[in-house]
């Protein structure tokens, strides 16, 4: 997986970046599910989180994997498009990672985690702004969600 440039920061002018990862290990995606804020409990998403001014999308979203599940990442490309959030005061943006080292992830932010392939990305309810990347994503997971856990 070839690691995104480290020059892209988030702005400090225009919407609040929040980064995102794609976790794909063998064709399967790691979905999350929200434990709050209240009006996005139980939605599911991709890991991640707020970039810092000046922080570049990689090291904040490693930084947000450490945090959030306790998992060291390699990130990889983008996914799909930015996407507008809270009437364009956030943007989204997802790229696919994977995982480094013997660690696996835990829910310490979430309220479950779920490996999910192809055929059962519909088995979740997205949160609005990862339908898109989940879209732009399906192609390149296993169509069967057969194969075993990570």
């Amino acid at each position: 997986m070839t690691p995104v440039p480290q020059e892209r920061t988030a702005e400090r002018t225009g919407p609040r970046l929040i980064v995102g990862a794609a976790i794909v290990v063998d064709g399967r995606v790691l979905a999350c599910e929200r434990a709050e804020p209240p009006e996005m409990a139980g939605g599911w998403e991709f890991p991640g989180g707020k970039a810092e001014p000046g922080e570049s999308d990689v090291d904040a979203l490693t930084r947000e994997c450490e945090e959030e599940l306790g998992v060291h990442i390699e990130v990889g490309e983008q996914v799909g498009p930015d996407v507008p959030m809270n009437g364009g005061r956030l943007l989204l943006r997802v790229y696919l990672a994977r995982l480094v080292g013997d660690r696996r992830p835990m829910a310490l932010e979430h309220s479950a985690l779920r490996w999910l392939g192809a055929g059962e990305l519909d088995d979740v309810p997205w949160l609005p702004a990862d339908k898109p990347i989940v879209t732009a994503l399906e192609p390149k997971l296993s169509p069967s969600g057969q194969r075993s856990l990570p």
